[in-house]
Formats: C-alpha cells, sequence, structure tokens
C-alpha cells in the first residue's frame, strides 16, 4: 500500500484530494495546522468507509515541525503540497510581515516538505511530488502580488527540481488550478462569482474535486512519464 502525504488537507481541495486517494487504496497521511476537528472528522470518515488514515498536524512554515510530521508519517510515496494562504490587498498596503508570512507558507512550505521527503524516495529510486500552485502564478493577480510571487515560485521549483531528481526515478509536477470553490473563494459576492463564470468559458466554477481528479492523475501510473509540468483546471479560464 502506497503512503501519500496531503498537506492543508482539512478542507478545500486538500480534503478533496485526501479523500480521492484514500478511495484509490491508499494509506492517506492528513495535515492540518489549524482545523483539528475537521482533519479528525475527515480521516473518521474514510476509515468508516475501510481506508487507512493518520491525522498529523504541522505547520508547513516551521521545518523542525514538518521533519517531524513526516518522521510519523513514515515512508512516503507521494507528497500532495497543498497549504497554502491567500488574501487580497494592494501592494503597497502589503506589510513586510505578510509579504514574508505568505511565501513561507506557500512557497518555503514546498521546500520543507519536499526536503523532509526525499530521503526515503531517493533511497526508494521512486516518488512523486505534486505541488498546487495557481493560475496567479502562471499570469499574477492584481492585488494578490505576493500570494501570485509565491505560487510563480512553487512553479519554479517544480521546474528545476524535476531536472535534478529525474535521474532518480522521482517525478515532481505542479497542478494550477483556476478559481475553484474553496473558502478563499466563498467571501465573493454573488456578483463577483457571476461575472468569473461568465469569463470561464465552461461557465462554471471548479471544484476541490475537479482538481483532486489532476492531482490523482498525476499520482497514478498516467503520470509515470510526466514530470516538471504544470497541469492547469481552470474550465479553460486561462489559454
Amino acid at each position: 500500500m502506497k503512503t501519500v502525504l496531503v498537506t492543508g488537507a482539512s478542507r478545500g481541495i486538500g480534503r478533496a484530494a485526501a479523500a480521492a486517494f484514500a478511495r484509490e487504496g491508499y494509506r492517506v497521511c492528513i495535515n492540518y495546522h489549524r482545523h483539528r476537528t475537521e482533519a479528525e472528522e475527515l480521516a473518521a470518515r474514510l476509515r468508516a468507509e475501510g481506508a487507512d488514515t493518520l491525522v498529523l498536524g504541522a505547520d508547513v512554515a516551521d521545518a523542525a515541525a514538518v521533519r517531524e510530521m513526516v518522521r510519523q508519517a513514515g515512508g512516503v510515496d507521494v507528497l500532495v503540497n497543498n497549504a497554502g494562504i491567500a488574501g487580497q490587498r494592494l501592494f503597497t498596503d502589503v506589510t513586510e510581515e505578510e509579504w514574508q508570512h505568505t511565501l513561507a507558507v506557500n512557497l518555503t512550505g514546498l521546500f520543507h516538505c519536499a526536503q523532509a521527503v526525499l530521503p526515503g524516495m531517493l533511497r526508494r529510486k521512486a516518488g512523486k511530488i505534486i505541488a498546487l500552485s495557481s493560475i496567479w502564478g502562471i499570469t499574477g493577480g492584481s492585488c494578490e502580488v505576493a500570494y501570485s510571487a509565491a505560487k510563480a515560485g512553487v512553479i519554479g521549483l517544480v521546474k528545476a527540481l524535476a531536472k535534478e531528481l529525474g535521474p532518480s526515478n522521482i517525478q515532481v509536477n505542479c497542478v494550477a488550478p483556476g478559481v475553484i470553490d474553496t473558502d478563499m473563494n466563498r467571501a465573493l459576492s454573488a456578483a463577483d462569482r457571476a461575472a468569473l463564470c461568465e469569463e470561464t468559458p465552461l461557465m462554471r466554477i471548479g471544484t476541490p474535486e475537479d482538481v483532486a481528479r489532476s492531482i490523482l492523475f498525476l499520482a497514478g501510473p498516467g503520470g509515470d512519464f510526466i514530470t516538471g509540468q504544470v497541469l492547469s483546471p481552470n474550465g479553460g479560464f486561462v489559454i
């Protein structure tokens, strides 16, 4: 049985990904930072369906906490680096603390998690790292400069790391979702949501499950000859 570690799995895309992996027979390590109750509820529900789950609390911005989380997880075959934060603010109003925190979670968190799982993957000469970016990491988003910069950094890290780890049979890829119905976007007004739907050729906002299917594809046999790539489930919002 393969083990997947999904960071930020208590809600949204991470939660949907954890459930999708469980239903495919993976042992699922569910990471959370602040939302322990939601993580434990998910783990209990998946166990009731026959899955093997483990709940692990850690802030991905904390290197020591990540190392301990990976130690508790045991051998990790697939890392889904999903934990992230976002916020809308004029660039001139962004504080040094906000800038550093956004990069620490969204970009440095990937650095911490990848470094922690890689020793085992390198020993086994097998493994998959799937990092979550965003369409704003591709195009940039107005009033989301810090978030866009961090997510663009994720794409650069993935491409470089894929070249470095390819000879060890470790695939490193990126999923860059479009507008998805998660807590990050539920604060949008009905008018804003309608406008986003109209801007999307498929005429709807995506679901966490839409993104989870892309993640699962890259983690499975379909992703065995894919590395250093950006898969963007965005309904045509960015083409």
